[in-house]
């Protein structure tokens, strides 16, 4: 392939191995290095369609330390993709800090369009998604109860991530500040083969999962004040 960039941010699939681009595939098996969330998960995906390059850690809890070694080595002529464990890079998962150190070192980035957990929860939730607000996962002490209430009046559909043993503490507090009566939707299991969606008010949904245990990764998707 004709490379552009020196830097390639590759989203990878939420679930469904079947998910990724054909491109994501060309440049994964073209780069010299790929920088993976955790090389364990990645592993995997890389073994399923026979691509054998180097993998180095590149994680929420190392990824400051690593950067200028990293903008050294692309300086010097390296092609590097970055992946997480699954969706697209930065969203809510590590990415920012090298993607902005290698803007402000003149690195070419190229980003792939590609998965991300979010887009199909949203569209699913039959909500208004012309206008929305992204929120990803809320503060888990300080600074939630704060969130929540600047929140609260907000007119466009509004997206969050949530952890399958917080999600009834979410719904629960989303209800007390949004009202009972809010229209929402919970994916869970996106792509996969107990991907589920249920919809209703936020009382509705707390009363459901109540009675149900809770598994996988969760997107919640709050209508708007009216």
């Amino acid at each position: 392939m004709t490379f552009s960039a020196q830097l390639y941010v590759v989203p990878t699939p939420i679930g469904n191995l079947a998910d990724i681009t054909l491109r994501a595939i060309e440049v994964l098996n073209a780069v010299d290095v790929i920088l993976a969330e955790d090389t364990r998960t990645s592993r995997h995906l890389l073994q399923h369609y026979k691509i054998q390059k180097p993998l180095e850690s590149f994680h929420a809890f190392n990824e400051h330390k690593r950067a200028a070694s990293l903008m050294a080595r692309l300086k010097g002529g390296e092609r590097m993709a970055l992946i997480s464990d699954a969706g697209t890079p930065g969203i809510s998962d590590p990415g920012f800090s090298i993607i902005r150190a290698a803007i402000r070192e003149n690195i070419a980035v190229e980003c792939l369009p590609g998965a991300t957990a979010f887009v199909p929860a949203l569209i699913k939730s039959g909500l208004p998604c012309d206008r929305f607000v992204f929120e990803g996962f809320l503060p888990h002490k300080k600074g939630r109860l704060t969130r929540l209430k600047s929140l609260a009046n907000e007119t466009r559909t509004m997206v969050f991530y949530e952890s399958p043993h917080r999600l009834l503490k979410t719904l629960e507090q989303l209800a007390g500040y949004f009202g009972a009566h809010r229209q929402a939707s919970v994916s869970r299991e996106l792509t996969k083969h107990f991907e589920e969606t249920r919809n209703g008010t936020l009382s509705e949904l707390l009363e459901s999962f109540k009675k149900t245990g809770i598994k996988g990764e969760i997107v919640i998707v709050v209508s708007g004040k009216s």
